[in-house]
This record gives structure tokens, sequence and C-alpha cells, in this order.
């Protein structure tokens, strides 16, 4: 059952609660979706973050690879909760889209910041604009979106090199235009 067709009964029931413990903790539904959005956002992004710390001073190309497996694994391991994060949410109210909207800018401003750094130190060439960040982000999320939907292909870890070859494919656009 999707969001769309979820009632707050259906919900609670699924998460072994009463309907009145799922009023103690959500007005709505929508309110309901926006909590689970946010803490998986928040497990993707330190999923992400912890994998560029142990990385830190490997080159960026080996960083980008082990960003894209800590998302990636991060959605294969939660499989029902991708869902929520990249599809569901979408249908979910304008208080969802926002939020998915601010969790997209946070994506694309830490992928810019990573290139700010390694572009300072040489290491990288500079991204032409932030919104090349941000195409990356989208092209990563309706990628995975579209592999949660479907399942093509089998396993959304399959994606990793053609998210490996948009990215370098960008900074070395990036690097051919400076």
């Amino acid at each position: 059952m999707g969001y769309a067709d979820a009632t707050a009964e259906a919900i609670a029931r699924e998460a072994g609660m009463s309907k009145a413990t799922f009023y103690e903790h959500f007005a709505n539904k929508e309110e309901c979706i926006i909590a689970l959005f946010d803490a998986a956002v928040e497990t993707l992004l330190h999923n992400m973050r912890d994998a560029v710390a142990r990385h830190a001073e490997a080159d960026p190309r080996t960083r980008v690879r082990t960003t894209l497996q800590a998302f990636l694994g991060t959605l294969a391991n939660y499989r029902e909760e991708s869902q929520t994060l990249l599809v569901e949410i979408v249908g979910a109210g304008p208080r969802a889209m926002e939020r998915r909207d601010r969790a997209l800018d946070a994506v694309a401003t830490y992928i810019d910041e990573l290139n700010r750094v390694d572009a300072e130190r040489g290491r990288s060439p500079r991204l032409p604009s932030f919104s090349d960040a941000y195409a990356i982000t989208g092209a990563v999320v309706e990628l995975a979106s579209r592999q949660i939907r479907t399942g093509v292909p089998d396993d959304i870890r399959e994606l990793e090199p053609v998210v490996e070859r948009l990215i370098l494919g960008l900074l070395g656009a990036g690097s051919s235009s400076q």
C-alpha cells in the first residue's frame, strides 16, 4: 500500500501501535511521512559524510565511489524507507514537497562543498556552477527512484557506475570550460 491509499489507522497498525498513539505523535499522515522522510535523509547524509570522513585523504575519484556506495548501500539496506524517501514523498502534499526540495538542496550543497574543497586543494576541477551539483543530485535521485519503482536494475547498487560516469563527466566538462 502506498502513501495515497494509507490511512492513519493502517499506518498505526503496521507500526504496531494504536490509532490513539499514532495521533499522540502525529497530527496526520502527512506529518508522519515528513518525520520518516527527515529521519531517512539524516541517515543518508550521515552515511555519506561518514564515507567521506573515512576516505578524507583519498583521491576524489575514490571518494566519489565510496560516497556513492554509502548512498546506494543505504537505499539498498532500507528498501521500504527508500520507497518513502524517493517515491511516496512526491505525492504527500505541499509540506512534504517543500521538505523534499530542502533535502535535495542539502545534498547538492554537500556535493558542491566537497567539490570546492577538492578544487582548492588542486585535486579536482571545480564544477562550473551549483546547478551542476544539483543536476548530479537530481539525476541520482531519479535513477534511484526509478529502480525502486520498477526493480530495474535488479539491485540499486548497480547504478554506481552510471552515476560515477555522470559525476566524473561533469567534472571533466567543468575543467574544459574553465
